[in-house]
């Protein structure tokens, strides 16, 4: 459950960069800017995305202002699985993970 971000991939005249349009900001107005997953240390959704896209490797560097996400692709790095990264940023219930029952 939880909802899923529509991503639009854009055109970029680099050929080591990669440009997403969501559907929804991430940061308001404000600039986040990533060179690694040490650098996105607080528990807010714009830092978990900057972690998973660094995690799945590929990745030198992440800027998220408003609803654009950039990713610095590394040499003979591929986009590959990076859109649906970001649509299942707000996916809680995936297989494997344990639903956590509320107590009274």
């Amino acid at each position: 459950m939880g909802q899923l971000i529509t991503v639009s991939r854009k055109p970029s005249i680099r050929s080591d960069v990669a440009i997403f349009e969501l559907n929804r900001s991430l940061t308001g107005m404000g600039h986040e800017r990533y060179t690694s997953a040490a650098d996105a240390v607080r528990p807010r959704p714009v830092d978990e995305l900057a972690r998973r896209l660094f995690e799945a490797g590929g990745v030198e560097g992440v800027h998220i202002y408003s609803n654009m996400v950039t990713v610095d692709l590394a040499p003979g790095a591929s986009t590959e699985g990076m859109e649906d990264i970001i649509t299942g940023l707000f996916t809680y219930y995936r297989p494997g993970v344990e639903v956590v029952e509320p107590t009274a």
